[in-house]
């Protein structure tokens, strides 16, 4: 089985929201697939379903974005899997809007819902999907935290939208090849 987690905060005024794309990744691959999130375990909101013979668990915490590793923590121990076995899809400030990268290990790159599940599970040592949702102009080279953590919980101009929908989508294809032909093939074929 592959753990597959979705970094966000619960609530609709987080729901549109810059930080909120990894929700947004699992909503679409979880409709995709026909796999619907009607459970609640270890503080996420789950779906449980197939891929290509793969079961997969796609969570969202419900811990908030800081807090994300308690719940992942908490689903990879009740469901005994290994760090080998989880993908978390999250937002990334340092990359461009509508990019993508696949990477496995490292540190949290400033990513408070990835530093949780680092400081959590002891490791860096788990495949990352990370989206680009870019930087505002105005924030780049000196941002200060609130100017950072504004821009995050803000919502999608109606252009970038466009680019989020196709970047989802790439995104729910990644996911997809990760489970059925692991990280490298997905690597080789998304970075």
């Amino acid at each position: 089985m592959k753990l597959i987690v979705g970094l966000g905060n619960p609530g609709r005024e987080y729901a549109n929201s810059r930080h909120n794309v990894g929700f947004m990744c699992l909503n679409r691959f979880a409709r995709k697939y026909s796999i619907s999130f009607n459970k609640t375990l270890k503080r996420s909101r789950v779906a449980v379903g197939k891929i290509c013979d793969e079961d997969v668990l796609l969570a969202k915490p419900r811990t908030y974005m800081n807090l994300s590793g308690e719940s992942v923590s908490l689903l990879l121990k009740g469901k005994s899997l290994s760090r080998g076995d989880l993908i978390v899809v999250h937002d990334d400030l340092d990359l461009p809007l509508g990019k993508l990268r696949i990477r496995s290990g490292g540190g949290s790159g400033g990513h408070k819902g990835v530093a949780s599940i680092i400081s959590c599970l002891g490791t860096g040592d788990f495949i990352r999907v990370r989206v680009g949702i870019g930087h505002p102009d105005d924030i780049i080279g000196n941002a200060d935290d609130e100017d950072v953590v504004n821009y995050v919980l803000a919502g999608f101009t109606t252009d970038e939208k466009l680019v989020v929908k196709t970047v989802v989508e790439e995104v729910v294809e990644a996911i997809s090849c990760i489970v059925t032909d692991g990280m490298m093939v997905a690597m080789n074929g998304y970075n």
